[in-house]
């Protein structure tokens, strides 16, 4: 006969038999990335998943309402939850099943970001072997206590089949956090002026791993050749485990190996969409994608035996990252003007990267529309006689940043040659010209690996590198 110990109710002695005598591969489990400390994004249906034994009863409670569902066949159970009129104070979420339950404490519902890409997304606040630590980082270090920012690093794991789970756990925004954690400095600051504007709980998701093409991250099946050995392995290991978590978007910073690996040019556009799509459809969520263009570098004089096209590999690419516009929901922002130094390939201010990034989201996300979140957008060329007139979107108040008369400009005849031209701003366009072409043809502007230009908008945004012969495309975010 089985005797409740003292002190111990019916019940209660009951609940702790079925724990002790249950197996263990019956018990109720949950993926790393739902776990203490976590934000859930604020939505209308926000996925809550794991794994139980076949057809095992799992409920789901938060908010003092429960919802119900059963395991399928294979063990695997989800519940959709309405949060979008949660209240902000912490909550608790609780999973039950046959013979456990999980308590997930100190949860947030907010606004929830992936942040993804090769080194200069990865870069963190303090220290990094071999790398320039940021601009004032041991400053952004000791204010960097935001409890209600919460961050999740994703730690490395490569993988030949998409994983159903990740390794990591949430922690909060604290200096000996973000320091422990080596979490992005771009999307720290990215999160902290979302939580600053909207005054809400930010989650963080850094999924970063330096020296990396596009194609790791890519799911195998969206790869055009399909992969191979090493193509989709930090995809299967560090992003498919995090789906179904409901986003609010996706920021990326890569590119720098497509351009020294593969020297990609306009076939990295094609690439990207590759991914964009592969990660929605991982998500079944047509969630925004904002991303960074990378930055000038002298690619062919460090590294002259990794670069095919010289001075203009990097162009190349820049002009394939703008092409990506095409895609649905994404903007970009330039980082021209951002480099200290042109040697190095990790430039220190991603202070002002993460910022950009975050005038993206609240302007075309957040609908703040006294934001102004890009630089002057080439959008159509004039010939005038011997001059050629550029018109730009976003060029409300055009000047030099620095107030010299405006660089990198280059203009071509019917011969396709390009020579260094003048350019002058007037009455909101900019005029090119150039004695070397009577005949002007086509327009060029920053068209160099080292090219940092001076042309700026009112707000103080460089303009996006160009070729008068390959205008950017326009989405529902850039228009």
């Amino acid at each position: 006969m089985t005797r409740t110990p003292p002190g111990l109710p019916q019940a209660g002695f009951v609940w702790l038999l079925l724990l002790c005598c249950a197996p263990a591969s019956a018990a109720v489990r949950l993926p790393a990335i739902i776990s203490d400390h976590m934000v859930l994004q604020r939505a209308a249906k926000v996925p809550v998943w794991g794994w139980a034994a076949p057809q095992e009863q799992v409920s789901v409670q938060i908010n003092g309402r429960t919802h119900s569902t059963r395991a399928d066949g294979d063990g695997k159970w989800r519940i959709e939850l309405d949060l979008s009129a949660a209240p902000p104070a912490p909550t608790t979420l609780a999973v039950r099943g046959d013979s456990n339950a999980i308590i997930v404490d100190d949860v947030l519902v907010g606004e929830v970001w992936l942040a993804s890409g090769q080194s200069n997304m990865q870069k963190p606040l303090g220290e990094q072997r071999g790398q320039k630590p940021t601009f004032d980082a041991e400053a952004a270090i000791a204010a960097a206590s935001h409890p209600d920012i919460r961050l999740f690093k994703v730690a490395r794991a490569r993988s030949g089949q998409a994983a159903d789970d990740v390794g990591g756990s949430w922690v909060r925004c604290a200096p000996a956090s973000v320091e422990a954690t080596k979490f992005s400095a771009a999307a720290y600051y990215f999160g902290r002026r979302l939580h600053t504007e909207l005054r809400t709980p930010v989650g963080l998701i850094d999924s970063t791993v330096g020296g990396t093409r596009i194609e790791l991250w890519t799911p195998p099946e969206n790869l055009q050749p399909p992969a191979q050995k090493d193509d989709a392995t930090l995809y299967n290991g560090m992003i498919a485990g995090l789906a179904p978590f409901a986003l609010k978007g996706v920021i990326w910073y890569q590119g720098e190996s497509n351009i020294m690996d593969t020297d990609d040019g306009p076939a990295y556009t094609p690439k990207m969409e590759a991914l964009v799509a592969g990660w929605r459809q991982r998500w079944q969520s047509a969630f925004p994608f904002y991303y960074a263009q990378v930055a000038p570098h002298l690619y062919s004089v460090v590294r002259p035996d990794r670069v095919f096209h010289g001075a203009e590999s990097a162009p190349l690419l820049w002009e394939a990252q703008a092409q990506a516009l095409r895609i649905p929901k994404t903007a970009m922002i330039a980082t021209t003007d951002l480099v200290d130094d042109l040697r190095d390939i990790h430039p220190r201010d991603k202070k002002s990267v993460g910022l950009r990034l975050a005038n993206l989201a609240l302007a075309s996300s957040y609908r703040r529309s006294d934001i102004e979140p890009y630089g002057p957008v080439y959008r159509s060329l004039e010939i005038r006689g011997a001059k050629a007139v550029l018109s730009f979107d976003h060029a409300d108040g055009l000047a030099a940043r620095d107030g010299k008369p405006l660089d990198w400009f280059e203009i071509a005849g019917a011969d396709g040659r390009y020579h260094p031209a003048s350019a002058t701003i007037d009455a909101g366009k900019v005029i090119v010209a150039s004695p070397d072409v009577p005949k002007p043809v086509s327009v060029r502007f920053g068209w160099h690996e080292a090219a940092q230009p001076n042309l700026v908008n009112k707000a103080g945004l460089p303009a996006f590198p160009f070729r008068s012969t390959h205008p950017l495309p326009r989405n529902e975010f850039l228009r």
